[in-house]
């Protein structure tokens, strides 16, 4: 399922996407298509973490991994994915939302729009159309602050504009709301329909607690500028698992803002995200160093500490000792 990570790689090889269709979209499908089910309204998150690698990791990309160029090259992510939304977009109560990665994934020009072509392309594939996408979900199982509010993509120190400050490092975004927006309208420009709605997973993205700044950093230079008022605490926007730090975000709500259909608690908060040192286990599920908190880094997150919880259980296990951090930081407070 993740090309480019092993902590929830999932069970299913490259070539295996008939067993995909047919033993994993067909059952569910036929689950919800259940007459007992007729009267819910049933939202879909479809395929985290598939689609964006192959935009950022594959060859001719400092951060390419040989299992992304594969499926690059067999194309069993874009039809598995156009499957599904087939499939499930059938069926008259189901909304499917397809992951759109976040701000700090696809938030440069070289990812953006060839990312956003991609899931057009997913979106019309094995006889979907983009009838059969309701919206998109965006920082789901992530940590990427909801919306900065000590500093502007626009803004300048100096004279020196903050995209080339470390943290920025010349991406057109500075947060989630303002990417989910921008994604929205640059999809409803490529054929999607005009009511195209986002979510935005809010579940570990609040970063409250006695760390979170109250206004703009120093004016020193553009590093000090946004590294003293951001609110995300991460030692780098590429690092993904089990925080340290990070608290619980805006409660679920729908409809908070232009575009946005709702803030999600997608990600459980205290599920974990990979297991800090490597666990024997009968799930599919392998050792990620971005889990270590002694690992310092790859291409991905610039080389840069982990900045993850250590103790950490594989993926999908419960993490007391996350949780607890999540509810201490939280912000909105508890």
């Amino acid at each position: 399922r993740d090309c480019a990570a092993l902590a929830s790689n999932g069970e299913l090889g490259p070539t295996e996407i008939d067993k995909y269709k047919t033993q994993y979209i067909d059952p569910i499908a036929a689950i919800l298509a259940d007459p007992k089910y007729a009267s819910l309204r049933i939202v879909t998150t479809v395929e985290i973490d598939s689609l964006p690698n192959l935009v950022t990791n594959v060859a001719g990309r400092p951060t390419e991994t040989a299992n992304c160029n594969v499926m690059k090259e067999n194309g069993n992510y874009i039809k598995g994915v156009g499957y599904a939304l087939n499939k499930l977009g059938s069926i008259a109560n189901v909304y499917n939302y397809v992951d759109a990665g976040h701000h700090g994934w696809l938030g440069w020009d070289s990812n953006f729009g060839p990312s956003a072509e991609l899931f057009k392309q997913a979106a019309t594939a094995e006889g979907s159309t983009v009838s059969n996408v309701h919206g998109f979900i965006v920082n789901t199982a992530n940590y990427s602050a909801l919306k900065e509010e000590n500093f502007k993509i626009s803004d300048s120190v100096n004279g020196t504009s903050v995209r080339t400050s470390k943290w920025v490092d010349w991406n057109q975004y500075a947060d989630e709301l303002s990417y989910a927006q921008a994604m929205r309208d640059k999809l409803v420009s490529l054929g999607f329909d005009s009511k195209l709605g986002m979510l935005i997973d809010t579940s570990r993205n609040g970063w409250g607690g006695t760390a979170r700044p109250t206004g703009p950093g120093a004016l020193t230079s553009v590093d000090t500028y946004v590294n003293g008022g951001r609110y995300d605490r991460r030692i780098h926007l590429g690092n993904w698992c089990n925080q340290s730090g990070a608290g619980l975000g805006e409660r679920p709500q729908a409809a908070p803002a232009a575009g946005i259909d709702a803030y999600v608690w997608m990600k459980p908060p205290g599920e974990s995200d990979g297991a800090s040192k490597e666990i024997p286990n009968n799930e599919g599920k392998g050792f990620d160093r971005m889990c270590d908190p002694t690992y310092t880094g790859n291409a991905r997150n610039g080389n840069s500490m982990s900045g993850s919880l250590p103790d950490a259980p594989i993926s999908g296990q419960w993490f007391s000792a996350q949780f607890q951090e999540l509810m201490k930081n939280a912000h909105p407070a508890l």
